[in-house]
Formats: C-alpha cells, sequence, structure tokens
C-alpha cells in the first residue's frame, strides 16, 4: 500500500474563517462560490502574464453569469471550470446561515505538481485574507461570506494531525508542510473485522467512464443506470484513474499508477480487482443533488462480501476524491465497517 502512496503529492490545508458580520447566509453548494470568487480574486492580484490561465479557467462561467451569480439562484448546471492548478475545495457540511463569531471548516488541497507550500503562501492566503474584507468587489452583498469574514487558523495535515500554520491571525512561516507528511503514519487499514460497509457520499459523484462535457444536463432517471452504479470496482478503478492524474513529471510519460508501483502491489491490486467483482451492493439510496449543485448523484449505500484489503483504498479515494468536479470537492464518502 504505501508504494501506492509514495509517489503522490498532497498538502492538505484546514481553512478555519470566522464571521465577522451580524449575518451571512451561505450557498447551498459553496465550492462552487468559493471557486469563482477566489479564483477571480486570485486573478485580479497576479499580473497580466500570470493571470491569463486563471482568466481562461474563470470564462467557463461567462455563458452563466460569470460573477454576478454569487450570492444569487445559481444556474441549473455548473461548468467543468477547474483552476489552472490541481486543487480539491472541499467545504465541511454546515448550516446555511451563520451569526457574528461563528466559524466555517473547509479544507483546500494542494495536489501533485501544484502540492507546493509556497503557491499556498504567496498566491492563495493573501487573495483569501483580501476576500475577506474587501468591500468594493461586485462580489460582495450585505449577508454573502465574502467580504464578511477573517481568517481564524490554518492548518497543515501530517497524518491523521493537524499542525498549526496560522492562529489567531498570526503566521508562522518557519513552518513548512512538505508534499508527502499527509500520509505519515496515516491510519488506513481496518482496526476490526467486518462484514459489510456502508459508504456514505458526502458531495456528489459521476464515475462514468469517459465522461462527456455536458454531464450535469438533466435527465429523467429517478436513479443510476448499471454503468452509473459506485461498485467497489468501479471506485477502485476511478482511483486509479485519479491516482494517474497526480503522479509527479517523472511518471507522467506513462501516465499510469501501474509503472509508478512495485511488482508485489501490481499484483495485489489485480487480485483486488478481480475480488471487488464479485462484491454486491445490497441496498442503495441514490437521488439526483440540487441543480445548483455539480455533478449527477449523491445518496448512500451498502456493499457486502468486500475484502479487507479494499478498505486502505477506499479511504484514499475518499481523501483524493474521485470521478468528475473533484475541484469542487465531489467524489468523496464516509466509509463505516460494519461487524
Amino acid at each position: 500500500m504505501w508504494t501506492f502512496l509514495k509517489p503522490l503529492n498532497l498538502i492538505r490545508y484546514l481553512i478555519v474563517l470566522r464571521v465577522n458580520s451580524s449575518l451571512v447566509r451561505m450557498p447551498h453548494y459553496p465550492a462552487t462560490e468559493c471557486s469563482l470568487v477566489l479564483g477571480s480574486m486570485i486573478a485580479n492580484r497576479l499580473p497580466s502574464r500570470e493571470a491569463k490561465p486563471w482568466q481562461k479557467s474563470l470564462a467557463a462561467w461567462d455563458e452563466y453569469g460569470g460573477i454576478s451569480i454569487v450570492g444569487r439562484k445559481k444556474p441549473k448546471h455548473v461548468p467543468n471550470a477547474s483552476w489552472p492548478i490541481e486543487t480539491v475545495l472541499f467545504f465541511y457540511p454546515g448550516k446555511r446561515s451563520y451569526s457574528s463569531g461563528e466559524l466555517i471548516f473547509w479544507e483546500l488541497k494542494l495536489m501533485g505538481e501544484c502540492a507546493d507550500h509556497g503557491i499556498f503562501l504567496e498566491t492563495i492566503l493573501p487573495a483569501l485574507e483580501e476576500t475577506g474584507f474587501a468591500s468594493d468587489t461586485p462580489w460582495v452583498s450585505a449577508n454573502t461570506l465574502w467580504g464578511h469574514y477573517d481568517i481564524h487558523a490554518v492548518y497543515a495535515a501530517r497524518g491523521e494531525r493537524w499542525e498549526p500554520i496560522v492562529q489567531e491571525g498570526k503566521l508562522d512561516l518557519q513552518y513548512k508542510p512538505t508534499p508527502h507528511q499527509w500520509a505519515s503514519n496515516l491510519e488506513l487499514e481496518p482496526s476490526l473485522k467486518f462484514d459489510s460497509l456502508n459508504l456514505e457520499w458526502i458531495t456528489p459523484f459521476d464515475l462514468r467512464e469517459n465522461l462527456p462535457a455536458n454531464r450535469n444536463k438533466y435527465h429523467k432517471r429517478k436513479k443510476p443506470c448499471k454503468n452509473e452504479m459506485p461498485t467497489l470496482q468501479r471506485i477502485l478503478n476511478a482511483l486509479l484513474e485519479r491516482t494517474s492524474q497526480l503522479l509527479p513529471a517523472k511518471h507522467a510519460v506513462s501516465a499510469d499508477i501501474w509503472e509508478a508501483i512495485g511488482e508485489d502491489e501490481q499484483f495485489q491490486l489485480t487480485d483486488l480487482l478481480e475480488q471487488a467483482s464479485h462484491t454486491s451492493i445490497r441496498n442503495y439510496h441514490f437521488t439526483h443533488p440540487p441543480k445548483e449543485w455539480p455533478e449527477r448523484w449523491i445518496g448512500h449505500e451498502r456493499l457486502t462480501h468486500v475484502p479487507q484489503a479494499a478498505i486502505p483504498y477506499l479511504q484514499l479515494a475518499s481523501i483524493l476524491h474521485i470521478g468528475g468536479q473533484t475541484h469542487l470537492g465531489c467524489g468523496t464518502f464516509r466509509v463505516e465497517l460494519r461487524g
């Protein structure tokens, strides 16, 4: 399992925002507005040449109203408009309304070649700070989050621990998280035997192969068809595809995680995928997420006959996010083992 993790670069930041106005109303899916607003602030702060990739990614929002949709009803479909750096914006499930002094928690994940603390310090953190107090921008209104928060704290993950980078507004310039510490002593193996497991999809997902450009197009089916069901085998294959996308440059020629791991783990993975084909979904409940949300399905499922060797890979998939729109935090879940 550890040879599988070794080439993957990732820095996980836990960001804690403190509301400083009387009332903030969060959007139904906060990562969408965060991507648009924070991306726009970053583009505005960068020199013209460096800003071009950001402006290009933001242009995907133009036909939907661009920055004018902030604080208003969102379009039915969310464009595939990820940032020019490999990132995940994952807001922890919370409430819609916050009052002064309350805290909002979310994760920013820098991945692959972009897992660089310098990018966070020089590009993202200053823009995030300015977005909290700037009042003369087109995305600020009376009850939006933007323009109405302070950065209360920022932490970096080291395995299962969060280590402070910013506390009470003070930045520790001596602390420099590495792109490998996220996996340090990370407990991925199950600690008890189990007969089945539950997966609760916290954010929407789309695990179809060769995702079409119009995958957010409304459709009338009330449940996923066979090629959309998040079976164990499909989840594992989506994880392999995701990790291949995150390989550093020295592995990028093959663009294949199989070339980055040893023969023993290749054998183990091949055997695991074959075992996964015999795993069944005992019961499930999936619905379409609200139309303002990205992707196609959200819900929960129960898997039976799951090999124990699959658990570390499921835990890894939940950290990396799989399927479409991972930039907006899609494709993650909670794993609950059942004895």
